[in-house]
């Protein structure tokens, strides 16, 4: 039988050249994994769930509801900034939060204005970028 239990929160930890490097991820690691997971499922969803037939552009939730004028791109920004909250509450650094916010920001206006903005969301993906932001900063964190 083979046992799926995480290991116990007080991993044991062992000390060498002045850094604390753990043996064993904490139970809080495989919650901020397991939400961190949630997180990028959901970027993907947005920004590049769907290929495009006979091409490899592929697009998200994000373009096809942003389509609807004024409304669209107002939920779309609003889901886009439940993620950023999200990584928040994951502990991110208040400057990859600024940074996640300036490029929803971004994502928001740009996309509000129509056609263009369209297009941009296609191109832009802000959610794929800020998922990559909060990963790679985990990474070196040593999740």
């Amino acid at each position: 039988m083979i046992d799926i239990t995480p290991p116990r929160s007080g991993a044991r930890q062992s000390k060498g050249a002045g850094q604390t490097h753990r043996e064993r991820p904490s139970q809080g690691d495989f919650a901020r994994r397991a939400a961190l997971e949630r997180l990028d499922w959901i970027a993907n969803l947005m920004d590049s769930a769907i290929v495009i037939p006979g091409t490899r552009i592929t697009v998200g939730l994000d373009a096809l509801i942003g389509l609807a004028p004024g409304i669209g791109d107002t939920v779309t920004t609003l889901i886009s900034l439940w993620m950023v909250k999200e990584a928040h509450g994951l502990g991110a650094p208040k400057h990859l939060i600024a940074r996640m916010i300036g490029n929803v920001a971004l994502d928001g206006l740009v996309g509000a204005v129509p056609l263009l903005g369209d297009a941009f969301d296609v191109m832009f993906r802000a959610n794929r970028r800020n998922i990559k932001l909060l990963r790679e900063h985990f990474e070196r964190e040593g999740l």
